[in-house]
């Protein structure tokens, strides 16, 4: 199992924040499909992504750029009250079809991650250049989700490192040149397919200037990593509108330092949260570890736990989600870590730190 360690950033022995007043955070929230005919685990219906964006409307949400609210995040710049931000991955045609003019008629601006192989193709199930230009009149936003949609951090048989690094690079350039080209510009935001990562893709994205996406759960603050940002999902089983309102009301883990991994093995995964001066319901903490149920919590210290899974994860993706209530119980601090298990032959760079 490998282990990266992230810290939040202390000056003068004090915690870096902005006023209490502000919000110094931002959910943000992930979608595929907007449909009532594709694959269930990444659609919403119609009628459920209306009623999803109707409640940010009549319960006082401020729908926010994503590019625009990173960036004052970063620079530790207050966001609206109730701010939250909308995505898309992939650049499906129900997307416009579908979902766009319920978020024209809000003024909902959003950002869709697009492969360009698909539109190269004229492949009818995605988005074209002239669909997005006329999206980008009304708010829309569109980002890097590389050519062709790959496993990022898996080689190709035979394939070296070093040629692995030349493909991903070329999967990330194909969509920026395709952006420049077509729509004159590109926010330097990328998702990564499938969520997956490791810490020489992030390393690329830091070196390029981009922020780029995930898919564990969490809420974005200025300790995030910006090259591994987490992100809600609001489709499928996640559709609800009672999950969604548990999610919208959710704050950063307040988090020190976090010291997790990519990748599992046979042996259960374990993460350390060291947690930031102040009072917090630590006793309330609790986490879960996908297909298991309850983590394992041992306190090391006053501020310091260790999490540890039941067993072993499979082969594929797992995760553990950690929440705890704040001092008034009205919001959840949010935590989550996903790592992968490789299967035999998917020849994952497993690196070692």
């Amino acid at each position: 199992m490998t282990f990266s360690i992230r810290c939040g950033v202390l000056i003068g022995g004090v915690v870096m924040s902005l006023t209490a007043s502000a919000q110094n955070y931002l959910p943000i929230l992930q979608y595929h499909h907007v449909s009532d005919s594709t694959p269930a685990s990444t659609s919403l219906s119609p009628k459920q992504f209306a009623k999803q964006m109707a409640y940010l409307k009549s319960a006082g949400f401020q729908v926010v750029d994503l590019k625009t609210a990173l960036d004052k995040i970063k620079a530790h710049k207050s966001l609206p009250n109730k701010a939250v931000a909308i995505t898309f991955d992939d650049g499906y045609r129900d997307i416009y079809e579908q979902g766009f003019p319920i978020l024209k008629q809000y003024g909902y601006p959003f950002t869709v991650f697009v492969n360009s192989e698909p539109l190269k193709q004229k492949n009818p199930h995605f988005l074209t250049w002239d669909i997005m230009k006329e999206m980008e009149k009304s708010g829309a936003v569109f980002a890097n989700h590389t050519v062709s949609h790959p496993y990022m951090a898996r080689k190709e048989e035979g394939e070296s490192d070093a040629a692995w690094h030349a493909r991903m690079e070329k999967e990330v350039a194909g969509v920026e040149t395709a952006l420049i080209k077509h729509l004159g510009h590109s926010p330097k935001m990328l998702a990564y397919p499938y969520g997956e990562s490791n810490h020489l893709l992030r390393a690329m994205m830091k070196e390029k200037g981009f922020m780029a996406f995930g898919q564990q759960s969490g809420v974005v603050s200025a300790d995030s990593d910006f090259e591994d940002l987490p992100r809600f999902p609001a489709s499928g089983r996640f559709a609800t509108l009672s999950t969604l309102k548990l999610k919208l009301n959710s704050m950063p883990m307040p988090l020190l330092k976090e010291e997790s991994g990519d990748y599992a093995d046979n042996n259960p995964v374990s993460l350390r949260l060291t947690f930031k001066p102040g009072k917090y319901r630590l006793k309330d903490l609790v986490c879960y570890v996908s297909g298991q149920g309850k983590a394992n919590l041992d306190w090391v210290s006053k501020e310091e736990v260790v999490v540890t899974a039941t067993k072993p994860f499979g082969v594929g993706r797992g995760r553990i989600n950690c929440t705890m209530p704040n001092n008034s119980a009205k919001q959840y601090y949010w935590y989550s870590n996903v790592w992968i298990h490789p299967g035999k032959d998917q020849h994952y760079i497993i690196e070692k730190s």
